[in-house]
């Protein structure tokens, strides 16, 4: 199935940092105090630029000349700055932690819904994306949220308020060159936003670049046998290399630019900072009329000079911070709607009511539904009255005139009808693509029947609640998928309230048991990466007990031989024979041997059942299951 292309050059959707800002409403107490003491620290840094003042005209000019200098003054204002500094690096320390904790509490959020929202997302959406883009969310894009909230934020909040901070101490010095500073620093404004539009494209296309990456990673990784087998080796790192490059060109766009601001912004400062103390000593020297707007009239001092242009150097360097921190907030805001697409996903549709429940059946055959595990099943259909409430499950599955695609211009099965009784074993044969697999995902619902209806047990499946029909479904796939954990949690993975005895059970039913108990610690035997320690044949048998485990009374086996040699093949073969004991049964194989004991085998072609019966039946027609089963015919 083709996967969905998107387009790399999305623009960041505007109400994002308004979402975002809505999972840090639960520490608003804490932001408040994160608030403060960014206020704490902000007034700290500006506070030198004012003694300064002070510190030349009041306590430092006057002392000049005199024999006897009195420093008590001085010793008290160097005392007070101290204590003003203290309390800045105080705040300073408090908010930075305490960013970091909220930080950490809102990855965390983000992440489990994440996930939870993963868990109910349909199958469709994973056949058509890349696993390694999924992985970037909870990775690459959720660090630069937590970069952003830890960082940058504080940080834009920090240099606004600096900002402004200045600009007041400015005017109190004198009005005449603030303006004249603010009308040197419109052009700078000017530059730095026009950069910031150019740097936001850039800063998504490197998050979506850095997915491709990672998700060609994570392919090349799981699929490095099958590379080495083919030698495959030289092309896929010229694939890596065209991504990589990609990924270079995007991030050095938007962090080279974004780079290039501060250099920028330096020189700017350099230059207002050369032409103010120039116009500023001019006025000194000349007595021209100053104006502040608290100090009132009269001529620059020394000290004020000296001050105005420290605070020259504290306007414009917030800006360059600001505009270095606008960066990674695009960078976060480029992450975070990712993040959001994928939340905003559909979820699976689940419009079932019908439930599974256990149940018990008097003499006169009346169901009864039991809180206790009977072994018997039901199904209980609320919409019902009492007396037909509930239907036993005996696992009768049918198909009526199904239609189905993948995608609707295009339809791969073609009025499939086929009636599986209580107790029965389906079988399908066909060529690959023929669409047997998607039978068996439709009887599960990963996908909905574009026409046609399925029945089970009289019921149809859509009224069904998915997780209740899907656990009286049991699966075994030719692509077996283990878990990090003990042969026991594995097998347990398909009833989490079997015990151990049960599990063990399960086990000697698939004939598990004798190889797991041969395993350095038997049952307890911790397995990594998918259980690569174990042979191909050997976790299919796991798979085959998770499944017992189970206990379903359908089972669907798809193709859960075709990788295992001959005599691992008759163990699975005895163990699914008496797996298959009492139950339904619908098998997917390519070995004809597997097949040849079904009571209905349907051949398919191209989406079309053109042939059905038992195994005597079929090859008596000489048809085309004759053929392949004399060899005359193969299947591709």
């Amino acid at each position: 199935m083709p996967r969905e292309k998107k387009d790399d050059s999305r623009k960041i959707n505007p109400g994002t940092m308004k979402r975002l800002l809505g999972y840090m409403k639960p520490y608003r107490a804490t932001l408040i105090v994160v608030f403060v003491c960014i206020v704490i620290s902000s007034i700290a840094g500006v506070s030198d630029s004012m003694f300064m003042q002070r510190l030349i005209d009041n306590y430092i000019m006057p002392l000049l000349g005199k024999s006897n200098p009195d420093f008590s003054g001085l010793y008290r204002i160097l005392c007070v700055m101290a204590g003003i500094f203290l309390a800045g690096v105080m705040g300073t320390l408090i908010y930075n932690r305490q960013t970091v904790k909220i930080a950490q509490k809102v990855l965390k959020t983000v992440r489990d819904q994440m996930f939870s929202h993963m868990q109910r997302l349909p199958i469709r959406y994973f056949d058509t994306h890349k696993h390694g883009d999924v992985m970037s969310l909870y990775t690459n894009d959720t660090d630069t949220l937590r970069q952003m909230i830890a960082q940058s934020l504080p940080s834009l909040i920090s240099s606004a308020l600096q900002m402004v901070a200045v600009l007041c101490c400015m005017l109190y010095l004198s009005v005449w060159l603030t303006l004249i500073t603010m009308l040197l620093l419109v052009p700078v404004l000017l530059i730095v936003g026009r950069f910031a539009k150019r740097i936001s494209k850039y800063f998504v296309g490197q998050q979506k670049s850095l997915a491709d990456l990672n998700g060609y990673v994570e392919e090349m990784v799981s699929g490095q046998k099958v590379v080495k087998v083919f030698n495959h080796e030289k092309d896929s790192v010229a694939d890596m290399k065209k991504l990589n490059a990609k990924w270079r060109k995007n991030s050095t766009m938007a962090v080279g630019q974004a780079r290039s601001i501060m250099p920028m912004m330096n020189a700017m400062g350099y230059m207002i900072y050369v032409i103010i103390a120039v116009i500023g000593g001019y006025m000194a020297i000349n007595h021209v009329p100053n104006l502040g707007i608290l100090s009132g009239s009269g001529v620059l001092s020394l000290g004020m000079i000296a001050s105005f242009l420290t605070l020259i150097r504290s306007f414009v360097g917030p800006i360059g911070q600001i505009s270095n921190q606008m960066n990674s907030v695009i960078a976060a805001m480029a992450g975070a709607s990712r993040i959001f697409e994928f939340l905003d996903e559909p979820v699976e549709v689940d419009d079932g009511v019908v439930t599974l429940v256990n149940c018990t059946v008097d003499s006169d055959g009346v169901i009864h539904e039991s809180n206790e595990r009977t072994g018997k099943w039901a199904w209980k259909d609320p919409r019902r009255d009492e007396a037909h409430r509930y239907t036993l499950l005996t696992g009768a599955i049918a198909m009526d005139h199904v239609d189905f695609g993948y995608n609707p211009d295009k339809t791969i099965l073609h009025d499939i009808t086929l009636y599986a009784d209580p107790g029965q074993k389906i079988a399908f044969v066909g060529a690959t693509g023929a669409g047997k697999t998607t039978i068996m995902s439709l009887i599960n619902r990963f996908y909905d029947v574009a026409d046609g209806k399925i029945h089970y047990d009289g019921i149809n499946i859509n009224d069904i609640k998915k997780s209740d029909l899907r656990r009286s479904l049991g699966m075994v796939q030719q692509d077996v998928n283990l878990f990090t954990g003990t042969v026991m949690d594995n097998i347990r993975f398909g009833n989490p309230k079997a015990t151990d005895e049960e599990c063990i059970e399960a086990a000697k039913l698939a004939n598990a048991d004798d190889f797991i108990r041969m395993l350095p610690n038997g049952y307890e035997t911790v397995l990594d990466s998918g259980g690569a320690e174990l042979s191909q044949g050997q976790r299919q048998l796991i798979s085959i007990a998770r499944a017992a485990v189970s206990n379903p009374p359908v089972m669907i086996l798809d193709e859960a031989t075709s990788s295992i040699d001959t005599h691992t093949e008759s163990l699975v073969q005895d163990g699914m024979d008496k797996l298959m004991q009492g139950r339904t049964v619908f098998v997917i194989a390519h070995r004809l041997s597997t097949v040849q004991n079904s009571d209905v085998i349907m051949v398919l072609d191209h989406g079309h059942i053109i042939e059905r019966g038992n195994h005597d039946q079929l090859i008596a027609e000489r048809g085309v299951y004759y053929q392949l089963y004399t060899g005359a015919f193969e299947l591709e």
